[in-house]
C-alpha cells in the first residue's frame, strides 16, 4: 500500500463531509493526522526534489503549518456556509516569489471522486492578468505552442467581451477574455493511491511547464 495517499485518506474525507462539525473532527483528529495530514506531508517531501528539477523556484514545503499543505479548517468569516472544515485536501507548490508578487504555481487536489493536478495562474490580480494578455499579443506564435502543449481548462468567469484595449477579433481573443490561465490533469482515486502517484503528479507538472514558463516570463518572474 502507498505510504502517501491511501483509500483511508478518501474514507476520512467522505466521513468528514457527512459529519462536518467540530465535535466529530476533534473525536477523529488522530485519524486525520495519521490518514490524511502526515501521509500528504510525506508526499510533499517526496515530490520536492523532483519539482526542483523542473524549476528551482518551485517551493515544496512539507512543514505541517505554513507549508504546501492547506489547512483543513475553512475560513468562514465571510461565508454563508459555516461548515468548519474543508472536505478535500489540497497542496499548493508556489513560486518562490509568489509572496511578493503574482506568479504561476502547481496545485494538487484530493477529494472523493475528484482528484486533479493544476498549473498556472488562477484569479490573479488585474495587473498580472493584463501582463499575460500583453504577452499573448506580443508573442502569439509562442502562445500557440503553449496552448497546443497545455490545453487550458474551462473557465466560468471569463469576460463576455474582449477587454478594453484589445482587438475583439484577435486570433486568441477567447484567451484574452480569461481571468485565469490554468491547465490540469485528472486522476482516479486508484491512480492517487498507487505507489507511483508522486511520479505521476510530477509528470503532469512537467507537461505543464510550457505554460508555466510563458506565464512566469509574462509577469516578470524567473523560471
Amino acid at each position: 500500500m502507498s505510504e502517501f495517499v491511501t483509500p483511508r485518506t478518501f474514507a476520512f474525507l467522505r466521513e468528514l463531509a457527512a459529519h462536518n462539525e467540530r465535535a466529530w473532527f476533534e473525536a477523529n483528529k488522530a485519524r486525520y493526522l495519521v490518514e490524511v495530514r502526515d501521509p500528504l506531508l510525506r508526499l510533499v517531501a517526496a515530490v520536492a526534489p523532483k519539482l526542483a528539477k523542473l524549476s528551482r523556484y518551485v517551493v515544496a514545503d512539507p512543514r505541517p503549518v505554513g507549508g504546501s499543505l492547506f489547512r483543513i479548517h475553512r475560513d468562514v468569516r465571510f461565508s454563508k456556509d459555516k461548515s468548519p472544515y474543508k472536505t478535500h485536501a489540497a497542496m499548493s507548490f508556489r513560486h518562490a516569489e509568489a509572496r511578493e508578487r503574482p506568479a504561476p504555481g502547481f496545485y494538487l487536489h484530493l477529494a472523493p471522486g475528484d482528484v486533479f493536478a493544476g498549473a498556472g495562474l488562477w484569479h490573479a490580480e488585474p495587473e498580472a492578468v493584463k501582463q499575460v494578455r500583453d504577452a499573448i499579443v506580443a508573442r502569439p506564435e509562442a502562445w500557440a505552442k503553449v496552448v497546443r502543449a497545455c490545453p487550458l481548462g474551462a473557465e466560468q468567469d471569463t469576460l463576455k467581451r474582449a477587454p478594453r484595449g484589445y482587438d475583439p477579433v484577435h486570433r486568441f481573443v477567447a484567451d484574452l477574455k480569461r481571468q485565469s490561465f490554468t491547465t490540469g490533469t485528472r486522476f482516479t482515486q486508484r491512480d492517487a493511491c498507487a505507489d507511483g502517484f508522486p511520479n505521476a503528479f510530477v509528470s503532469a507538472c512537467r507537461r505543464a511547464t510550457p505554460l508555466m514558463e510563458f506565464l512566469a516570463r509574462g509577469v516578470g518572474v524567473p523560471w
